[in-house]
């Protein structure tokens, strides 16, 4: 059993630990990176998953950037500990956060990730949304929180204070 709740700063270090345990090294050289320096994630929708213990089992962050005109979210990372995998927390930890982002005024969420994966939370390709380089087009995914959220948007995904 998981206890699902919104990340808390004192949640920081632990976050961070477990992001270097499932990721690669350099993961913070990534393109995505850029869009996250220096701002810090969205309050209520970052969550934590921890077990009976209080032990840290998996993260998820989401970061707001801009396309143009419109304001979205950008999931990610989300991370589950390689010990914990295979277990649904995953799901669970996209499917809560998500269900917060439209009562706290999102209308679109992006990320950048396989999409055999994320075609199950409703997450599709998205045409003419550009991340910095080098990301792989074909791995720039979007999904729209109310109907038709992502009509019209295009352009490059730019940090939320430029």
């Amino acid at each position: 059993m998981y206890h699902l709740t919104p990340e808390e700063p004192a949640d920081y270090w632990e976050v961070e630990a477990l992001y270097d345990t499932c990721f690669a090294p350099g993961r913070e050289a990534l393109s995505s990176y850029r869009l996250r320096d220096g701002i810090p994630p969205v309050e209520g929708l970052s969550h934590v998953a921890r077990d009976s213990d209080g032990i840290l089992a998996g993260a998820i962050r989401y970061w707001p950037v801009r396309i143009g005109a419109f304001d979205a979210l950008l999931l990610g990372p989300v991370a589950v500990h390689p010990t914990r995998q295979g277990e649904g927390l995953g799901r669970a930890l996209i499917e809560e956060s998500l269900r917060h982002a439209g009562p706290l005024g999102w209308d679109r969420v992006m990320l950048v990730g396989d999409a055999p994966y994320y075609n199950r939370f409703g997450f599709e390709r998205l045409e003419g949304v550009i991340m910095p380089p080098p990301t792989n087009p074909e791995r720039v995914l979007g999904r729209a929180l109310r109907p038709g959220a992502w009509d019209g948007v295009k352009g490059e995904v730019r940090r939320w204070v430029d």
